[in-house]
């Protein structure tokens, strides 16, 4: 009699689809944690949104400053350290978010709050140099730093400012980072993708508290106007179970082949015949 053997291709076909049904598992629960992650900081969220707005002081403590609350302030605007940050889209328009540090009490050693006053179009702020070159409009820092008396702010605080990919990471290019050192740029406003409040802090030499205030409240009359639109962490968790759901109809598919595959191998093997 010869003897059986299950051949290679046989073999081939059970490893690939017990691998895919291992890969198409991990990634359904890769869905799911990821479903779970947005449920989390939803429910966070909710939750320090509910309690009772704080207003910031030098000595509020930090377990009184967390994400997402709503909060007050009073200070005196540091306009010589604003910084736009670019490529911020609102209802789909290109602009850039204006951020301004705000001195909490007049002394200068006493820490500030870096504030996002608001968004605004990209052709309120940049303007065409005759080589025809974009660059932020030297005059709108001007603009912008009229403010001398003490304002009060209100609105939501983040953990940090909302970040966008930088491709040019991977590169060393220092197209739009953050200066070094920022002595005062009320005449000329630099424009950075992201910005990290342990840069800004080393940049400025400023005091700063852990988290950034997005403002809600206007700005005075003569300050363009600016929305305050802020970006929050997506809610949508049912869109990761819809993929988990697609992740493991297919783990499904590819285990009901396994076993398909295994059990007429089997079967022949017992009566046998090649595989």
């Amino acid at each position: 009699m010869a003897s059986t053997h299950i051949n290679f291709r046989t073999w081939l076909a059970l490893l690939l689809l017990g691998a895919l049904t291992v890969l198409f598992a991990t990634l359904g629960n890769w869905q799911l944690d990821r479903a779970a992650q947005r449920d989390a900081i939803f429910s966070e969220i909710r939750q320090a949104a509910s309690i009772p707005p704080v207003t910031l002081a030098v000595d509020t403590p930090d377990s009184e400053l967390l994400p997402w609350r709503h909060a007050r302030a009073q200070g005196n605007w540091l306009h010589r350290y604003t910084v736009l940050i670019q490529n911020r889209n609102d209802q789909g328009r290109p602009g850039y978010w204006v951020a301004t540090p705000l001195q909490l009490t007049s002394d200068s050693h006493a820490p500030a709050i870096l504030v996002l006053r608001g968004w605004l179009p990209r052709e309120t702020v940049v303007e065409q140099t005759a080589g025809n070159a974009a660059r932020p409009d030297p005059e709108l820092g001007r603009i912008l730093a009229q403010q001398k008396d003490t304002h009060h702010v209100s609105g939501q605080l983040f953990p940090h400012v909302p970040r966008l990919l930088e491709l040019w990471t991977w590169s060393d290019s220092d197209q739009a980072r953050l200066p070094a050192t920022l002595v005062d740029t009320r005449d000329e406003l630099p424009a950075v993708q992201n910005l990290d409040l342990d840069d800004y802090r080393r940049a400025t030499g400023l005091a700063l508290l852990p988290v950034v205030l997005a403002a809600e409240s206007p700005e005075p009359a003569y300050v363009p106007a600016m929305t305050q639109n802020w970006p929050h962490p997506s809610s949508d968790s049912d869109t990761n179970r819809g993929y988990a759901l697609q992740w493991f109809s297919f783990c499904a598919i590819a285990a009901g082949a396994w076993l398909f595959i295994a059990w007429r191998a089997v079967r022949k093997y017992l009566s046998g015949k090649s595989v």
